[in-house]
């Protein structure tokens, strides 16, 4: 934690009642030492000469993570740096849910609900949740406070696994809703990207009357198909939709099959900690930015995120959101229309960028940034850059 920030709060003072507990992350020691010894244990597979990515994750990556994560990655270290920020549960909808709740100590703050995704966790904002909430002690404005308020997805880290089928998008943004109202705020925010962005779209649909505003680093904006808005585009615009195309042929296997045989996959990711390893650890590197190098996402920050799946055994629950987002009849091409003040930063190595003119059939699109760097794990990163303008578009609401 950044010296000089305001992050160190008394939790008693943040439950808003006794439906709320405070929380603290304590892996068993006994549940370390397994992790270490299942890697030492690996079984490893053949690759063909040369193969590079062409065939998935290269056996040489994985070898070369697993090494660290068995030898050097430190759990307690990391585990203490999460512990520094107050956490708490609370039972909502027969559901335990998990979350981080860091309010600042300056006047007149906005409250702000950051939703995560798959393959991610609240690991995701570890860089970014400081300069929102203590602006002054990391170089900004305190008029730019925010109270931060970032769950664990139900099925996902330690809100644990979902216990029975339905929890799709709908029924976990009315658990927020019930969160955000349980801790007392009537007026806030909502940002996020991958699930989150849904989550915190699905979230400005049930609750417009507290909801005042949505921010995304991620937003499902499918083209309409008409000829003669096609030839508007720009250049750019093209290479998105390129983007967009390579992924659906390419580099959307991991959501067919976990739109629908969640459990078969289960067993491999659930018994094996470099199974799990290699399959999250693709999307971060295919999801994240190139130009930005190996290591642009941190390692011990990535395996930070993947010993959360391993210790909390929700690597099935997880992808079952999947499965429940098409058993509910929902589709990333169609979304009921929103009227709450949107905004989004565009990042351009995103699985599919945005396009303004497709994303504001549907959204209620003030406030659009495009950087020139940057992919789907924004908050990890290009922390600077979303930090910015998440402060950019919110101050129009304070």
């Amino acid at each position: 934690m950044k010296e000089g920030s305001k992050l160190t709060t008394d939790v008693s003072t943040l439950a808003a009642g006794p439906d709320i507990l405070p929380f603290r992350i304590d892996i068993p020691q006994a549940d370390i030492e397994d992790l270490h010894q299942r890697l030492r244990n690996t079984r490893w597979p053949d690759e063909l000469p040369g193969a590079g990515w062409n065939y998935g994750i290269p056996l040489s990556y994985v070898r070369d993570l697993t090494e660290y994560w068995a030898t050097a990655y430190n759990w307690r270290e990391n585990e203490a740096r999460l512990n520094e920020f107050p956490q708490f549960t609370t039972s909502i909808d027969g559901q335990n849910v998990h979350f981080l709740h860091v309010r600042t100590q300056e006047a007149n703050a906005l409250p702000l609900l950051i939703t995560h995704g798959w393959p991610g966790s609240i690991v995701e904002f570890v860089k970014i949740i400081g300069p929102l909430v203590d602006p002054r002690a990391h170089g900004g404005d305190p008029a730019d406070a925010f109270h931060v308020v970032v769950p664990s997805i139900p099925g996902y880290g330690f809100s644990g696994p979902t216990r029975e089928a339905g929890w799709d998008v709908k029924r976990i943004a009315t658990a927020f809703a019930k969160l955000m109202s349980r801790l007392g705020y009537q007026r806030y925010g909502a940002q996020g990207g991958d699930w989150g962005s849904a989550i915190s779209r699905q979230l400005g649909l049930l609750d417009p009357d507290h909801v005042i505003g949505l921010h995304f680093n991620t937003l499902a904006a499918p083209p309409s198909g008409d000829p003669e808005e096609m030839k508007l585009l720009s250049e750019k615009e093209k290479t998105y939709l390129e983007a967009a195309q390579r992924f659906r042929q390419q580099g959307s296997a991991y959501f067919v099959i976990q739109t629908s045989r969640p459990q078969t996959l289960a067993y491999a990711l659930t018994d094996s900690a470099v199974g799990l390893l290699a399959w999250i650890a693709e999307k971060f590197r295919e999801w994240s930015d190139p130009a930005e190098g190996e290591d642009s996402i941190e390692r011990d920050q990535l395996l930070t995120n993947v010993s959360i799946y391993w210790f909390t055994q929700t690597a099935n629950s997880s992808a079952r959101l999947y499965f429940e987002f098409m058993r509910s009849g929902s589709s990333w091409g169609r979304v009921e229309p929103s009227t709450v003040p949107t905004g989004v930063a565009v990042f351009p190595r995103e699985i599919a960028p945005p396009i303004r003119r497709f994303a504001e059939r549907s959204n209620n699109i003030v406030h659009w940034s495009e950087f020139d760097r940057g992919g789907h794990f924004a908050a990890m990163e290009q922390p600077e850059l979303l930090v910015a303008d998440i402060r950019t578009f919110f101050r129009r609401f304070r």
